[in-house]
């Protein structure tokens, strides 16, 4: 592994501390065994998907996120680490992870930090299987519109009851 001079470091934990105040999710993966081809085709994936991959050195991790609320993750800075970092979509790392890592046994998911709430290997497969934005807001949507339609309904249900009975006196006073 080359070595990075003092001032390269300092860019790279300045950098790591900027993305860390934006943040929306954060998983880090052990990407030990992928070769170049994979792990460019992953990077392609996630930038796709509006996220930030790169491999970070554990004691650089360290010191960017001291006094921030990465610091509560650090038991998970070991070993070969490379971060995703999603400022947009907390959803859209998790799965492209996910299917990558079904695809390529050699990554693995770690763990990560959900807006300040760590999270474990199964929570981010939680958050995986989650349905996308769109969707979410779709059903929320629905959700929040179900009340008024049965209002709509109920009210068209007395309307159309009392013309019915309308209809019946009209056609038994013909007959």
């Amino acid at each position: 592994m080359k070595t990075i001079k003092k001032e390269e470091k300092a860019a790279v934990v300045s950098q790591l501390k900027e993305a860390f105040s934006n943040y929306q999710v954060m998983i880090l993966t052990d990407y030990r065994g992928l070769d170049v081809e994979s792990m460019n085709a992953l990077r392609k994936q996630l930038r796709e998907n509006a996220v930030v991959f790169r491999v970070v050195k554990n004691t650089l991790l360290r010191i960017a996120s001291k006094e921030t609320e990465i610091e509560k993750i650090q038991e998970l800075f070991t070993g070969p680490t490379a971060i995703a970092i999603s400022t947009k979509d907390p959803v859209a790392p998790a799965k492209v992870l996910k299917e990558f890592a079904k695809e390529h046994d050699a990554l693995k998911i770690k763990g990560g930090i959900l807006s300040g709430k760590p999270l474990s290997v199964s929570d981010v497969e939680y958050l995986a299987n989650l349905p996308d934005r769109d969707i979410l807001l779709a059903q929320l949507f629905s959700v929040m519109n179900a009340p008024q339609a049965g209002l709509v309904n109920v009210l068209t249900g007395v309307i159309r009851g009392l013309l019915n009975v309308l209809h019946a006196v009209e056609e038994k006073k013909a007959a």
